[in-house]
């Protein structure tokens, strides 16, 4: 795999000229305007300037975690009816065993918003989210805008992202998604992939390779080459969905008759359209990948980016297993013990759990192959199990009809239904220091359900879904699919819409406003959020120096997600699996701001807030209690990178969060959660801090210097000899941004 280190262009979609090289007598900004992503994006931008788009999607779509929040923001912002197909699946459903009617419960508020604005509602089992997008949504050329952060279906043609739920209300509201022209990158294909290897062996090399430099980090991946061609639908959509991991903000592929298939058995012809560079296109950078060279893949706990090929492993078993251990303990603070070592039966790796799931694993061909590798074979009668998730009903439907499901049931694995629930902690949680291996999107810390502050810790490492079945076969010991010498049958596809068209609520756009909607008990509305003060007296609450800090650690997802439709319920779960400590101090100080808006004195809310105002006060004597805000604010390194969730954000705000600090923000959509919640996206520069957790810090004039996109602004730590002055920044925002958290988040920024 070879990454360019400048630009290139692509010539007749099939030859890299490095952009020093490049002879024909064409701009760069003529052939930038030659990609795939230039025309969609184009066709879809209302500004009237490329350089700073303004982007209205064709569609959205959200699931169950995310879809309550989103509407119930928009609707206190003035939602009338949806403007767009908006798409509610429930495929995070089951949750968790406790939490009485509240899941259900919002099931049934998606099922009456669907009536009442006008969109489709998918109920719980028939698929996850990013499956039904494929076989319903999805079209050539067109834009698609998810609350999942691997809203990814670039592979059939469209341009697809995820966002928190701030972005989607705004397309409900008709308001635009702003951003600066993104860079586009090729990732060229060429050559054939070997027996046994599967898209997640691909997505896990093109990851391990991209994550660490950043080199896609918010661009636009755009998969061209000679060796698509010899891809299939399903292998290309399984490479697809894991570009999330490498921090782009959006993929595209060249279509071709394969495509046009694909929509031709989803009965929606119609909706392919051929997508190809133009003669002459110029990318921004340039990923070369022969497939006939990556072998079988893992990535090693705990990020997709600690990638191994399987050989390496079993090769120098014990050097990595020592360093996947010490990297652990950095990801765990230490808190627990940790080893993998202790897996090692006679030189071989022990695995306990076998995952093929979801929107990375559940699909069609990947169970099938599964099967193949499977065959006769049994999974044994020890620890080892194997749970198999069909992505959707039709899916499931066909392995019944195929026989497939048959033969894997003989085998001693466990078939469900549609449901995220392995992936992010809601279901198949391993058992204590278990380790299990997934066809999944993500192996974070806590992600898969362990519970470090309970002293339960288990770990994940993701592969494909062949070598998923080729250690089962052996009875979890680890084996490459590589090992396998048998035929792989390659099962024809046939898609039945029938349970669709019996069971999925499609108001085909047309809104009822005399539908009621049904709320349940732990439906709350989001509290009042008072708008940006003049001044900020803001208390470290929290400080985290992991390289990279995601979501999942932020607000923990599993169980917690129960509690997803009540702000303040869900609140009680932030960071708590990273610093639980945190909600306690973020409350503490909140008490003083709850003074404040009840014309009280601070000070007496918060004792200790008494020589912190009076310090402030010596230097700036017109600071007091008209003019300022008091709040929390946390400092990461890399904050936010993994799940779109924007209770990332939200559950900061309503627990008295004012901004973060970092020295850079690992997603887009993470800052643009802060942003749309009323929180200041502080940037400081790398090395040692002005302070430290627990530490008051002040801002003067920060209102002023936001609404006059001030360059720079002075922060002040409050010492015991005095204010120590430092400097933070907020990197670019929009006009609409700045308003936004003058105003106090987006909610307020919409009331009417």
């Amino acid at each position: 795999m070879k990454l360019y280190n400048s630009g290139v262009y692509l010539v007749n979609g099939r030859d890299i000229i490095e952009e020093a090289q490049m002879t024909e007598p064409v701009s760069r900004e003529d052939a930038a305007r030659n990609t795939i992503a230039y025309s969609i994006l184009e066709a879809h931008n209302i500004s009237g300037n490329m350089q700073k788009l303004q982007i209205k999607f064709d569609k959205l779509t959200s699931h169950d975690i995310t879809f309550v929040g989103i509407i119930q923001t928009a609707r206190a912002s003035g939602l009338e009816k949806f403007p767009v197909p908006y798409v509610l699946t429930n495929c995070h459903n089951s949750l968790c065993a406790v939490g009485g009617t509240i899941n259900e419960d919002d099931h049934m508020f998606g099922l009456t918003c669907a009536k009442k604005y006008g969109g489709v509602y998918v109920p719980p089992h028939q698929a996850v989210i990013h499956q039904y997008a494929r076989e319903m949504l999805a079209g050539g050329g067109k834009m698609i805008l998810g609350s999942d952060s691997h809203t990814r279906y670039g592979a059939l043609g469209t341009m697809a992202m995820g966002e928190g739920g701030g972005e989607l209300v705004k397309q409900l509201l008709s308001q635009t998604y702003d951003i600066n022209m993104p860079g586009v990158v090729a990732i060229y294909l060429k050559g054939e992939p070997r027996p046994g290897v599967g898209p997640q062996d691909v997505a896990l090399a093109i990851i391990g390779k991209v994550f660490a430099n950043g080199y896609v980090k918010n661009k636009v991946m755009e998969f061209v080459g000679p060796g698509v061609a010899g891809l299939s639908a399903d292998f290309r959509i399984g490479v697809d969905v894991m570009t999330t991991e490498t921090t782009c903000l959006s993929s595209i592929w060249q279509t071709d008759e394969k495509i046009e298939e694909f929509y031709e058995i989803h009965g929606r012809k119609e909706d392919y359209k051929e997508l190809k560079p133009g003669k002459v296109a110029y990318y921004d950078g340039c990923v070369e990948i022969d497939l006939s060279e990556i072998k079988p893949m893992i990535a090693m706990p705990f990020h997709p980016s600690n990638t191994y090929t399987i050989d390496e492993l079993k090769a120098n078993l014990y050097d990595i297993l020592d360093d996947v251990e010490k990297k652990a303990q950095i990801s765990l603070d230490g808190k627990v013990p940790y080893t993998l070592k202790d897996k090692v039966v006679d030189g071989k790796l022990y695995v306990e759990q076998g995952i093929i799931a979801g929107c990375a694993g559940g699909g069609f061909e990947n169970i099938c192959a599964a099967a193949d590798i499977l065959r006769g074979a049994s999974i044994g009668a020890d620890a080892f199990t194997l749970s198999v998730y069909p992505a959707s009903t039709p899916i499931y439907m066909e392995l019944a009809k195929n026989g497939v499901l048959a033969e894997l049931l003989a085998t001693g694995a466990v078939v469900k239904t549609a449901f995220c629930g392995p992936c992010f902690g809601a279901g198949d949680t391993p058992a204590n220091n278990a380790f299990s291996i997934r066809h999944t999107t993500r192996n974070f810390p806590n992600r898969e359900g362990s519970k470090i502050q309970n002293g339960q810790i288990s770990s994940v490492a993701l592969m494909d879904a062949r070598s998923i079945a080729a250690t089962a076969a052996n009875k979890g010991f680890l084996t490459s699919a590589e090992e396998y010498t048998g035929e792989y049958t390659g099962q024809k596809y046939f898609f039945d819409k029938t349970i669709y068209e019996n069971r999925i609520f499609d108001s085909k756009g047309v809104a009822d406003p005399s539908v009621e909607i049904q709320f349940g008990p732990n439906i709350k509305d989001w509290p009042e959020m008072p708008a940006l003060a003049e001044n900020l007296v803001l208390k470290v609450v929290s400080e985290i120096h992991d390289p990279v800090t995601t979501t999942d650690e932020l607000i923990p997802s599993g169980e917690t997600s129960s509690y997803r439709s009540n702000p303040l319920g869900l609140a009680e779960f932030t960071l708590s699996r990273k610093d639980p400590a945190y909600v306690g101090r973020a409350k503490e100080i909140q008490k003083a701001q709850k003074a404040l808006q009840n014309g009280e004195c601070p000070a007496e809310a918060v004792p200790e807030l008494k020589p912190i105002m009076d310090a402030v006060k010596a230097q700036f004597p017109s600071v007091g209690k008209d003019n300022i805000g008091i709040g929390s604010t946390i400092f990461a390194v890399k904050p936010g990178d993994g799940s779109a969730r924007e209770q990332a954000a939200s559950c900061q705000k309503v627990l008295g969060g004012w901004a973060n600090i970092a020295n850079e923000y690992a997603t887009k959509r993470y800052r643009s959660n802060l942003i749309n919640w009323g929180m200041l996206p502080f940037l400081i520069q790398e090395g040692e801090l002005p302070f430290k957790n627990g530490d008051y810090l002040f801002f003067p004039d920060v209102r002023k210097a936001v609404a006059e996109k001030a360059d720079s602004i002075t922060g002040y730590a409050v010492k015991e000899n005095g204010l120590k002055k430092f400097q933070v920044t907020l990197g670019e925002l929009t006009d609409d941004e700045r308003e936004i958290i003058l105003k106090g988040c987006l909610i307020n920024y919409n009331r009417k």
